[in-house]
Protein backbone atom coordinates (compact mmCIF):
# COMPACT_ATOMS: atom_id res chain seq x y z
CA UNK A 1 0.00 0.00 0.00
CA UNK A 2 1.15 3.53 -0.57
CA UNK A 3 2.87 5.85 2.04
CA UNK A 4 1.21 8.96 2.73
CA UNK A 5 1.80 12.17 1.36
CA UNK A 6 4.53 13.98 3.58
CA UNK A 7 4.62 17.99 3.05
CA UNK A 8 7.98 19.80 2.39
CA UNK A 9 6.90 22.24 4.66
CA UNK A 10 8.94 25.12 3.17
CA UNK A 11 8.07 24.58 -0.48
CA UNK A 12 4.40 23.84 0.20
CA UNK A 13 4.13 27.06 2.74
CA UNK A 14 5.65 29.01 0.34
CA UNK A 15 3.05 27.41 -2.40
CA UNK A 16 0.00 28.37 0.10
CA UNK A 17 0.97 31.82 0.58
CA UNK A 18 1.55 32.45 -3.33
CA UNK A 19 -2.09 31.56 -3.84
CA UNK A 20 -2.95 33.53 -0.96
CA UNK A 21 -1.39 36.70 -2.28
CA UNK A 22 -3.02 36.29 -5.58
CA UNK A 23 -6.30 36.65 -4.08
CA UNK A 24 -5.04 39.85 -2.36
CA UNK A 25 -4.24 41.01 -5.36
CA UNK A 26 -7.34 40.14 -7.17
CA UNK A 27 -9.50 41.13 -5.01
CA UNK A 28 -7.98 44.85 -5.10
CA UNK A 29 -8.52 44.50 -9.39
CA UNK A 30 -12.04 43.52 -8.40
CA UNK A 31 -12.27 46.92 -6.69
CA UNK A 32 -12.19 45.72 -2.93
CA UNK A 33 -10.97 47.92 -0.34
CA UNK A 34 -9.52 45.06 1.59
CA UNK A 35 -9.41 41.79 2.10
CA UNK A 36 -8.39 38.50 3.29
CA UNK A 37 -8.08 34.62 2.80
CA UNK A 38 -7.27 31.87 5.14
CA UNK A 39 -5.74 28.38 3.21
CA UNK A 40 -5.18 25.16 4.51
CA UNK A 41 -3.26 22.03 2.95
CA UNK A 42 -4.06 18.67 4.72
CA UNK A 43 -2.86 14.94 4.58
CA UNK A 44 -2.98 11.87 6.23
CA UNK A 45 -4.14 8.38 7.33
CA UNK A 46 -6.68 7.08 9.00
CA UNK A 47 -7.50 3.15 9.58
CA UNK A 48 -10.05 1.77 11.94
CA UNK A 49 -9.39 -2.28 12.35
CA UNK A 50 -12.59 -4.51 14.28
CA UNK A 51 -12.60 -7.49 15.92
CA UNK A 52 -9.38 -8.66 13.98
CA UNK A 53 -10.51 -6.96 10.99
CA UNK A 54 -9.90 -3.70 9.03
CA UNK A 55 -12.99 -2.18 8.55
CA UNK A 56 -11.98 1.30 6.67
CA UNK A 57 -8.13 2.74 5.54
CA UNK A 58 -8.62 6.21 4.41
CA UNK A 59 -6.31 8.51 2.74
CA UNK A 60 -6.73 11.92 2.61
CA UNK A 61 -5.50 15.29 0.74
CA UNK A 62 -7.23 18.33 1.28
CA UNK A 63 -7.21 22.09 0.58
CA UNK A 64 -9.96 24.83 0.54
CA UNK A 65 -9.80 28.46 1.18
CA UNK A 66 -12.31 30.98 2.77
CA UNK A 67 -11.74 34.56 1.03
CA UNK A 68 -13.50 37.32 3.01
CA UNK A 69 -13.39 41.17 0.83
CA UNK A 70 -14.79 44.12 2.22
CA UNK A 71 -16.15 47.17 0.23
CA UNK A 72 -15.80 49.98 2.77
CA UNK A 73 -17.66 47.92 5.47
CA UNK A 74 -19.84 45.81 3.19
CA UNK A 75 -18.76 41.76 3.77
CA UNK A 76 -18.87 39.35 1.37
CA UNK A 77 -17.41 36.02 1.50
CA UNK A 78 -16.46 32.55 -0.62
CA UNK A 79 -14.87 29.40 -0.30
CA UNK A 80 -12.95 26.93 -3.30
CA UNK A 81 -10.65 23.99 -2.67
CA UNK A 82 -9.02 24.27 -6.27
CA UNK A 83 -6.40 26.82 -5.81
CA UNK A 84 -5.72 27.35 -9.58
CA UNK A 85 -5.82 31.03 -11.34
CA UNK A 86 -9.04 31.12 -12.79
CA UNK A 87 -10.65 29.45 -9.50
CA UNK A 88 -8.91 32.33 -7.66
CA UNK A 89 -11.01 34.10 -10.09
CA UNK A 90 -13.89 33.36 -9.66
CA UNK A 91 -13.72 32.74 -5.93
CA UNK A 92 -12.54 36.60 -5.31
CA UNK A 93 -15.94 37.66 -8.01
CA UNK A 94 -18.24 35.70 -6.07
CA UNK A 95 -17.30 37.34 -2.50
CA UNK A 96 -17.08 40.98 -4.47
CA UNK A 97 -20.96 39.87 -5.51
CA UNK A 98 -22.04 38.98 -2.33
CA UNK A 99 -20.16 42.57 -0.88
CA UNK A 100 -22.14 44.63 -2.73
CA UNK A 101 -25.56 43.32 -2.13
CA UNK A 102 -25.11 43.25 1.49
CA UNK A 103 -25.68 45.83 3.80
CA UNK A 104 -22.89 48.17 5.76
CA UNK A 105 -21.97 46.85 9.29
CA UNK A 106 -19.86 49.84 11.25
CA UNK A 107 -18.00 46.71 13.16
CA UNK A 108 -16.73 44.69 10.17
CA UNK A 109 -13.84 45.07 8.24
CA UNK A 110 -9.88 43.60 9.13
CA UNK A 111 -8.24 43.28 12.47
CA UNK A 112 -6.36 46.52 13.38
CA UNK A 113 -3.11 46.22 11.24
CA UNK A 114 -0.71 46.93 14.70
CA UNK A 115 -1.95 44.20 16.26
CA UNK A 116 -0.54 41.61 13.19
CA UNK A 117 1.66 39.10 14.15
CA UNK A 118 5.27 41.31 13.49
CA UNK A 119 7.50 37.84 14.07
CA UNK A 120 6.69 34.26 13.46
CA UNK A 121 8.11 31.81 16.31
CA UNK A 122 8.53 27.93 15.75
CA UNK A 123 6.71 26.59 18.57
CA UNK A 124 7.50 23.35 17.06
CA UNK A 125 3.99 21.50 15.74
CA UNK A 126 5.38 19.85 12.89
CA UNK A 127 6.28 16.46 13.53
CA UNK A 128 5.26 14.34 9.94
CA UNK A 129 4.73 10.61 10.80
CA UNK A 130 5.90 8.58 7.73
CA UNK A 131 3.08 5.92 8.68
CA UNK A 132 2.11 3.33 6.10
CA UNK A 133 -1.37 1.78 6.06
CA UNK A 134 0.44 -2.12 7.36
CA UNK A 135 2.19 -0.36 9.80
CA UNK A 136 -1.09 1.63 10.77
CA UNK A 137 -3.76 -1.89 10.48
CA UNK A 138 -0.94 -3.47 13.11
CA UNK A 139 -1.35 -1.22 15.76
CA UNK A 140 -5.15 -0.75 15.72
CA UNK A 141 -4.97 -4.77 15.40
CA UNK A 142 -2.54 -4.95 18.70
CA UNK A 143 -4.50 -2.05 20.75
CA UNK A 144 -7.62 -3.66 20.05
CA UNK A 145 -6.41 -7.16 20.70
CA UNK A 146 -4.87 -6.00 24.47
CA UNK A 147 -8.21 -4.62 25.44
CA UNK A 148 -9.96 -8.10 24.34
CA UNK A 149 -7.36 -9.89 26.36
CA UNK A 150 -7.67 -7.66 29.20
CA UNK A 151 -10.77 -10.03 30.37
CA UNK A 152 -13.18 -12.69 29.27
CA UNK A 153 -15.85 -10.32 29.81
CA UNK A 154 -14.23 -8.19 27.00
CA UNK A 155 -16.75 -9.58 24.60
CA UNK A 156 -17.31 -7.01 21.80
CA UNK A 157 -15.34 -3.39 20.50
CA UNK A 158 -16.29 -0.71 18.48
CA UNK A 159 -12.58 -0.50 16.88
CA UNK A 160 -9.35 0.94 17.28
CA UNK A 161 -8.55 3.77 15.45
CA UNK A 162 -5.66 5.52 14.25
CA UNK A 163 -5.43 8.83 12.67
CA UNK A 164 -2.15 10.45 11.62
CA UNK A 165 -2.37 14.06 9.76
CA UNK A 166 -0.32 16.87 8.91
CA UNK A 167 -1.03 19.92 6.93
CA UNK A 168 0.04 23.72 7.11
CA UNK A 169 -2.53 26.60 8.10
CA UNK A 170 -2.15 30.02 5.85
CA UNK A 171 -3.66 33.36 6.44
CA UNK A 172 -3.09 37.02 4.80
CA UNK A 173 -5.18 39.84 4.30
CA UNK A 174 -4.41 43.56 2.70
CA UNK A 175 -2.33 45.31 5.53
CA UNK A 176 0.42 43.25 3.81
CA UNK A 177 0.79 40.20 6.33
CA UNK A 178 0.87 36.59 4.76
CA UNK A 179 2.13 34.18 7.04
CA UNK A 180 1.78 30.32 7.21
CA UNK A 181 2.80 27.49 9.73
CA UNK A 182 2.95 23.61 9.27
CA UNK A 183 1.41 21.33 11.92
CA UNK A 184 1.24 17.58 12.48
CA UNK A 185 -1.59 15.78 15.06
CA UNK A 186 -1.47 11.96 15.79
CA UNK A 187 -4.24 9.93 17.80
CA UNK A 188 -4.60 6.60 18.92
CA UNK A 189 -7.76 4.97 20.22
CA UNK A 190 -10.22 2.45 21.46
CA UNK A 191 -13.78 1.60 21.80
CA UNK A 192 -14.82 -1.53 23.87
CA UNK A 193 -18.37 -3.35 25.09
CA UNK A 194 -18.32 -5.66 28.43
CA UNK A 195 -20.69 -7.97 29.61
CA UNK A 196 -21.99 -9.92 32.66
CA UNK A 197 -25.37 -11.43 32.46
CA UNK A 198 -27.57 -9.69 30.01
CA UNK A 199 -25.76 -6.55 31.27
CA UNK A 200 -23.45 -4.61 28.73
CA UNK A 201 -21.40 -1.11 28.73
CA UNK A 202 -19.31 0.32 26.79
CA UNK A 203 -16.25 2.59 27.38
CA UNK A 204 -13.34 3.94 25.71
CA UNK A 205 -9.82 5.78 25.79
CA UNK A 206 -7.30 7.52 23.43
CA UNK A 207 -3.92 9.57 23.30
CA UNK A 208 -3.39 12.48 20.71
CA UNK A 209 -0.05 14.23 20.38
CA UNK A 210 2.08 16.57 18.24
CA UNK A 211 4.64 13.87 17.57
CA UNK A 212 3.92 9.82 17.05
CA UNK A 213 6.82 9.33 19.76
CA UNK A 214 4.67 10.85 22.28
CA UNK A 215 1.48 9.02 22.02
CA UNK A 216 0.32 6.74 25.14
CA UNK A 217 1.60 2.91 24.32
CA UNK A 218 -0.82 1.36 21.93
CA UNK A 219 -1.48 -1.76 24.79
CA UNK A 220 -1.86 0.54 27.48
CA UNK A 221 -4.71 2.61 25.19
CA UNK A 222 -6.34 -1.13 24.80
CA UNK A 223 -6.31 -1.81 28.40
CA UNK A 224 -7.47 1.24 29.37
CA UNK A 225 -10.41 0.86 27.36
CA UNK A 226 -11.13 -2.39 28.59
CA UNK A 227 -11.09 -1.48 32.54
CA UNK A 228 -13.09 1.44 32.36
CA UNK A 229 -15.30 -0.80 30.37
CA UNK A 230 -15.39 -3.03 32.91
CA UNK A 231 -15.61 -0.34 35.53
CA UNK A 232 -19.47 0.49 34.72
CA UNK A 233 -20.54 -3.05 35.14
CA UNK A 234 -23.44 -3.39 37.28
CA UNK A 235 -23.99 0.45 37.20
CA UNK A 236 -27.17 1.78 38.47
CA UNK A 237 -29.45 4.77 39.78
CA UNK A 238 -28.68 6.27 42.93
CA UNK A 239 -31.51 8.54 45.25
CA UNK A 240 -32.01 12.38 44.58
CA UNK A 241 -30.08 13.61 46.79
CA UNK A 242 -27.59 17.17 47.06
CA UNK A 243 -24.04 16.01 47.53
CA UNK A 244 -20.12 17.13 46.50
CA UNK A 245 -19.15 16.34 42.78
CA UNK A 246 -15.79 15.47 41.52
CA UNK A 247 -15.58 15.96 37.63
CA UNK A 248 -12.97 13.76 36.05
CA UNK A 249 -10.16 15.91 34.94
CA UNK A 250 -11.60 15.07 30.85
CA UNK A 251 -15.27 16.24 31.93
CA UNK A 252 -13.42 19.01 34.17
CA UNK A 253 -12.31 20.44 30.98
CA UNK A 254 -16.15 21.00 29.55
CA UNK A 255 -17.00 22.76 32.36
CA UNK A 256 -13.98 25.14 31.72
CA UNK A 257 -15.41 25.49 28.80
CA UNK A 258 -18.83 26.69 29.54
CA UNK A 259 -16.85 29.54 30.94
CA UNK A 260 -15.39 29.82 28.03
CA UNK A 261 -18.14 30.29 26.23
CA UNK A 262 -19.82 32.73 28.73
CA UNK A 263 -16.98 35.19 28.14
CA UNK A 264 -16.58 34.95 24.48
CA UNK A 265 -17.39 38.50 22.81
CA UNK A 266 -19.78 36.92 20.43
CA UNK A 267 -22.21 35.93 23.49
CA UNK A 268 -21.16 39.47 25.37
CA UNK A 269 -22.62 41.40 22.45
CA UNK A 270 -25.95 39.32 22.08
CA UNK A 271 -26.48 39.58 25.51
CA UNK A 272 -26.84 35.97 25.87
CA UNK A 273 -24.17 35.44 29.13
CA UNK A 274 -24.71 35.09 32.55
CA UNK A 275 -21.15 36.38 32.89
CA UNK A 276 -21.49 39.87 31.15
CA UNK A 277 -20.47 43.08 32.64
CA UNK A 278 -18.43 41.30 34.86
CA UNK A 279 -14.80 41.87 34.51
CA UNK A 280 -13.21 42.89 37.78
CA UNK A 281 -15.54 40.70 39.30
CA UNK A 282 -14.87 37.26 41.46
CA UNK A 283 -15.94 34.48 39.50
CA UNK A 284 -14.06 31.63 40.79
CA UNK A 285 -12.15 30.98 44.36
CA UNK A 286 -9.20 33.06 45.32
CA UNK A 287 -7.11 30.02 44.54
CA UNK A 288 -7.83 30.02 41.16
CA UNK A 289 -5.87 31.38 38.38
CA UNK A 290 -6.60 30.54 34.33
CA UNK A 291 -4.04 31.54 32.00
CA UNK A 292 -3.26 31.07 27.97
CA UNK A 293 -0.21 30.24 27.26
CA UNK A 294 -0.29 29.99 22.75
CA UNK A 295 3.32 29.58 22.21
CA UNK A 296 3.76 26.65 24.28
CA UNK A 297 6.36 24.34 22.46
CA UNK A 298 4.74 21.74 20.82
CA UNK A 299 0.91 22.20 22.25
CA UNK A 300 -2.04 21.29 21.19
CA UNK A 301 -3.87 24.04 21.10
CA UNK A 302 -0.17 26.39 20.28
CA UNK A 303 -0.25 29.38 17.54
CA UNK A 304 1.54 32.13 16.22
CA UNK A 305 -1.27 34.39 15.15
CA UNK A 306 -5.06 33.96 15.04
CA UNK A 307 -7.55 33.56 12.35
CA UNK A 308 -7.00 37.47 11.96
CA UNK A 309 -3.39 37.45 12.04
CA UNK A 310 -3.28 39.16 15.30
CA UNK A 311 -0.06 38.45 17.49
CA UNK A 312 -1.18 36.12 20.07
CA UNK A 313 -0.09 36.43 23.30
CA UNK A 314 0.13 35.21 27.16
CA UNK A 315 -3.04 36.14 28.61
CA UNK A 316 -4.48 36.23 32.35
CA UNK A 317 -8.15 35.18 32.02
CA UNK A 318 -9.29 34.75 35.56
CA UNK A 319 -6.31 36.07 39.10
CA UNK A 320 -7.18 34.91 42.25
CA UNK A 321 -10.98 34.25 41.74
CA UNK A 322 -11.14 37.69 39.14
CA UNK A 323 -12.42 38.11 35.35
CA UNK A 324 -9.45 40.21 34.11
CA UNK A 325 -10.42 39.90 30.21
CA UNK A 326 -12.94 38.69 27.98
CA UNK A 327 -12.55 36.10 25.10
CA UNK A 328 -12.59 38.37 21.73
CA UNK A 329 -11.66 38.84 18.23
CA UNK A 330 -11.76 42.11 16.28
CA UNK A 331 -15.84 42.33 15.27
CA UNK A 332 -16.87 41.31 19.15
CA UNK A 333 -14.13 43.64 20.41
CA UNK A 334 -15.36 46.74 18.16
CA UNK A 335 -19.03 45.63 19.27
CA UNK A 336 -18.06 46.07 22.94
CA UNK A 337 -16.12 48.91 22.57
CA UNK A 338 -12.59 46.91 23.55
CA UNK A 339 -9.18 45.52 21.63
CA UNK A 340 -9.69 42.12 20.38
CA UNK A 341 -7.36 40.08 22.36
CA UNK A 342 -6.21 37.66 19.58
CA UNK A 343 -8.67 35.14 19.65
CA UNK A 344 -10.52 34.71 16.64
CA UNK A 345 -11.15 31.14 16.18
CA UNK A 346 -10.74 30.65 20.35
CA UNK A 347 -8.03 29.97 23.12
CA UNK A 348 -4.48 28.73 22.84
CA UNK A 349 -3.75 26.42 25.41
CA UNK A 350 -5.45 27.05 29.05
CA UNK A 351 -4.09 26.53 32.62
CA UNK A 352 -5.67 25.93 35.11
CA UNK A 353 -4.58 26.40 38.85
CA UNK A 354 -4.82 22.66 39.84
CA UNK A 355 -3.07 21.48 43.99
CA UNK A 356 -1.02 18.82 45.01
CA UNK A 357 -3.64 16.62 45.98
CA UNK A 358 -4.43 13.39 44.12
CA UNK A 359 -7.76 12.16 42.46
CA UNK A 360 -7.79 9.88 45.32
CA UNK A 361 -7.33 12.90 47.59
CA UNK A 362 -10.06 14.10 46.42
CA UNK A 363 -12.08 10.96 47.37
CA UNK A 364 -10.66 11.32 50.95
CA UNK A 365 -11.30 14.44 51.57
CA UNK A 366 -15.34 14.34 50.35
CA UNK A 367 -16.09 11.19 52.30
CA UNK A 368 -19.03 10.74 49.82
CA UNK A 369 -20.21 12.28 46.96
CA UNK A 370 -20.15 11.39 42.99
CA UNK A 371 -17.38 10.79 41.06
CA UNK A 372 -18.65 12.19 37.54
CA UNK A 373 -17.02 10.21 34.41
CA UNK A 374 -19.49 10.67 31.55
CA UNK A 375 -21.58 13.17 30.51
CA UNK A 376 -24.66 13.65 28.58
CA UNK A 377 -27.08 15.98 26.59
CA UNK A 378 -26.59 19.74 26.32
CA UNK A 379 -28.27 20.72 29.49
CA UNK A 380 -26.45 24.63 29.34
CA UNK A 381 -27.88 28.03 29.09
CA UNK A 382 -25.27 30.23 29.09
CA UNK A 383 -27.99 32.74 29.11
CA UNK A 384 -28.66 32.16 32.83
CA UNK A 385 -26.19 29.81 33.56
CA UNK A 386 -28.39 26.96 34.34
CA UNK A 387 -26.75 23.61 33.97
CA UNK A 388 -28.12 20.09 33.81
CA UNK A 389 -26.80 17.08 32.55
CA UNK A 390 -27.12 13.56 32.51
CA UNK A 391 -24.15 11.80 34.06
CA UNK A 392 -22.80 8.34 34.67
CA UNK A 393 -19.80 7.46 37.28
CA UNK A 394 -19.25 6.18 40.36
CA UNK A 395 -20.52 6.62 43.77
CA UNK A 396 -17.64 6.81 46.53
CA UNK A 397 -18.71 6.30 50.02
CA UNK A 398 -16.55 6.87 53.19
CA UNK A 399 -13.74 8.66 51.12
CA UNK A 400 -13.48 5.07 48.39
CA UNK A 401 -15.28 4.14 45.37
CA UNK A 402 -18.12 1.87 45.85
CA UNK A 403 -20.10 1.52 42.57
CA UNK A 404 -20.54 2.57 39.09
CA UNK A 405 -23.50 5.02 38.68
CA UNK A 406 -25.62 5.85 35.60
CA UNK A 407 -29.11 7.07 34.69
CA UNK A 408 -28.53 10.08 36.82
CA UNK A 409 -28.83 14.16 36.05
CA UNK A 410 -26.33 16.49 37.98
CA UNK A 411 -27.90 20.06 37.94
CA UNK A 412 -26.70 23.41 39.75
CA UNK A 413 -26.22 27.48 38.23
CA UNK A 414 -22.73 27.66 36.92
CA UNK A 415 -22.20 30.37 38.48
CA UNK A 416 -22.80 28.78 41.75
CA UNK A 417 -21.19 26.07 40.27
CA UNK A 418 -18.01 28.20 39.61
CA UNK A 419 -17.97 29.89 43.27
CA UNK A 420 -18.29 26.33 44.73
CA UNK A 421 -15.00 24.95 43.34
CA UNK A 422 -12.62 23.34 46.63
CA UNK A 423 -10.22 22.29 45.04
CA UNK A 424 -8.82 20.71 41.47
CA UNK A 425 -6.38 17.91 41.47
CA UNK A 426 -2.96 17.38 40.20
CA UNK A 427 -3.95 14.62 37.40
CA UNK A 428 -4.08 17.04 34.41
CA UNK A 429 -5.36 16.42 31.01
CA UNK A 430 -3.16 17.00 28.87
CA UNK A 431 -5.26 15.71 25.52
CA UNK A 432 -6.91 19.11 24.22
CA UNK A 433 -6.13 22.85 24.51
CA UNK A 434 -7.74 22.95 28.40
CA UNK A 435 -5.21 21.76 31.04
CA UNK A 436 -7.04 20.93 34.20
CA UNK A 437 -7.50 18.02 36.86
CA UNK A 438 -10.28 17.07 38.62
CA UNK A 439 -12.55 19.37 40.03
CA UNK A 440 -13.96 19.09 43.11
CA UNK A 441 -17.47 21.17 43.10
CA UNK A 442 -18.84 21.58 46.87
CA UNK A 443 -22.43 20.49 46.28
CA UNK A 444 -24.88 20.08 43.51
CA UNK A 445 -28.51 18.40 43.00
CA UNK A 446 -27.92 14.60 41.97
CA UNK A 447 -31.41 13.06 40.70
CA UNK A 448 -31.80 9.66 40.41
CA UNK A 449 -34.62 7.36 41.42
Amino acid sequence: MDMPVVFSDREDQSRLESVIERVLEEARKQGASSAEADAHMDAGLSVTSRMGDVETIEHTRDKSMGVTVYFGQCKGSASTSDFSDNAVIDTVKAACSIARHTTEDPFSGLADAELMAKNIPDLDLSHPWSLSAERAIEITKECEAAALNTDKRITNSEGATIDSHQGIRGYGNSHGFIASYPASRHSLSCSVIASEGDKMQSNYWYTVARKHEDLEALTSVGRKAAERALGRLGASPIATTQMPVIFSADMATGLISHFLRAINGNSLYRDSSFLKDTLGESIFPEFIRIDERPHLIGGLGSTPFDNEGVATTARDYIIDGVLQSYVLNSYSARKLNLQTTGNAGGVHNLFITHSDLTQNDLFKKIGNGLFVTELMGQGINIVTGDYSRGAAGFLIENGEITRPVEEITIAGNLRDMFKKIVTISNDIETRGNIFTGSILVDSMMVAGQ
